[in-house]
């Protein structure tokens, strides 16, 4: 678990019985594959089994919100962690999907009561996105792994102590 260069403050663990999601972006593949790779090396390093994990793919950045709420609303995750690379072209159309993207993954969140992680890189070239997978800076997926699995002993903290009730 040394890997995180944002430890959490206190230990954490993952809950036995806890599910999460992953959705990743195909485009851009060679980044955000290592971004993946992070993600499920950091739930396997937490004690999350193969098993506790569903893994779906998506063509683009753009469709991860779509299918971030159809995981989010079926209810069977306790998270939902989305990964994709965004990287600046010489078009707008970097804005529009970079914004599109983390205001419906946020959206989401918000909506369904279900933590969406944003593990989306939005990067001016690939050698800050490589940086950022695995690179100089860390694996950012590997970050949203460990977000997940924080917002999962959140909720149920919240629910132990009588302020919520587990998945609301």
């Amino acid at each position: 678990m040394s890997d995180d260069l944002n430890p959490p403050l206190v230990t954490i663990e993952a809950p036995e019985d806890a599910r999460f999601a992953i959705v990743w972006s195909r485009f851009n593949h060679a980044v955000v594959s290592k971004l993946l790779d992070g993600a499920k090396a950091c739930f396997s390093d937490y004690g999350v089994s193969d098993d506790s994990i569903y893994v779906v793919e998506v063509p683009g950045a753009w469709e991860l919100p779509y299918a971030a709420q159809r995981l989010a609303q079926s209810k069977r995750f306790d998270a939902v962690v989305a990964l994709g690379a965004v990287i600046r072209g010489g078009t707008p159309h970097f804005d529009y999907v970079s914004e599109g993207t983390a205001l419906g993954l946020g959206r989401i969140t918000l909506d369904t009561g279900v933590p969406v992680v944003f593990g989306v890189l939005t990067t001016d070239d690939e050698t800050q996105a490589f940086d950022r997978a695995g690179g100089v800076h860390g694996n950012k997926g590997r970050d949203a792994a460990l977000t997940a699995i924080e917002m999962a002993v959140f909720d149920r903290k919240l629910a132990d102590d009588g302020i919520t009730t587990k998945g609301s």
